[in-house]
């Protein structure tokens, strides 16, 4: 696939040190035709499956197959409401793969996609995989984790550094795929990009062992995202890479 000029796209993923097999998907998609481009932009996506060997595979590949799928399909102009409807069926999906599949029953997945219309940023979010917004010298983390931990760190109950020791901090409140009802974020409206701005998602198997000021600083020190991405992933893998790592780059040109 071509990708036009305007930005700079890099996606990376490491089965980690640990792991038999990955359980990460991502996946980067524009339109060929320019005026789909026009109402479509740039979407990418980061899922980070669970559910035991082959279940957390399949979960992410549905969520990041399917959504996108829903998204390069939708008719209307409205880039978040495509974002909803794409994520919503990824969970039917996945829910249908698992009634059919009995051994894979409890499959589910976390799920992050972004899609980038005229400068602008829309998002949908479930589960503990991230995004980050690098502007200025500076990182912000997005999304908010739908976790046990980042509940306590939301309520003030727990600083953000002890939530990166706590013993408890893998525990999902929220996933694509495991209960009836879906709960994703999505923001009311769009969030204005300019040029220079460096979008990170990335999966725990990066965030959890590699800090924000390190992805800050990896992205400011190398001219290409793609070795900025490389630099966290052996960071990551230094530390042990207990998960498996995935982390997808994008800078506005």
């Amino acid at each position: 696939m071509k990708i036009r000029t305007g930005i700079e796209v890099s996606g990376q993923s490491d089965i980690g040190c640990l792991r038999q097999n990955n359980e990460d998907s991502y996946g980067y998609w524009e339109p060929a035709d320019d005026r789909n481009f026009e109402r479509q932009g740039r979407l990418a996506v980061v899922a980070d499956g669970m559910g035991g060997y082959e279940g957390g595979q399949e979960a992410s590949r549905l969520a990041v197959e399917t959504l996108t799928s829903i998204y390069r399909e939708h008719e209307g102009d409205d880039p978040q409401q495509a974002l909803i409807d794409g994520l919503q069926a990824a969970h039917e999906e996945i829910r249908r793969y698992g009634m059919a599949h009995p051994e894979l029953r409890g499959m589910g997945t976390t799920c992050t996609a972004i899609a980038i219309v005229h400068d602008a940023l829309y998002y949908v979010h479930v589960g503990d995989t991230r995004l980050y917004l690098i502007r200025d010298g500076q990182i912000r983390q997005v999304t908010r984790d739908h976790s046990y931990v980042g509940r306590l760190v939301e309520a003030g109950m727990l600083s953000r550094e002890e939530a990166e020791k706590h013993p408890q901090r893998n525990i999902l409140t929220a996933a694509v795929g495991t209960a009836p009802e879906l709960m994703m974020d999505s923001p009311g409206r769009a969030e204005p990009l300019r040029p220079e701005d460096v979008l990170v998602i990335c999966t725990d198997g990066l965030w959890g062992q590699v800090h924000d000021a390190e992805i800050l600083s990896a992205v400011e020190n190398h001219k290409k995202l793609k070795q900025a991405g490389h630099e966290l992933i052996e960071l990551a893998r230094e530390r042990g890479g207990p998960d498996n790592i995935t982390v997808s780059l994008l800078r506005l040109r």
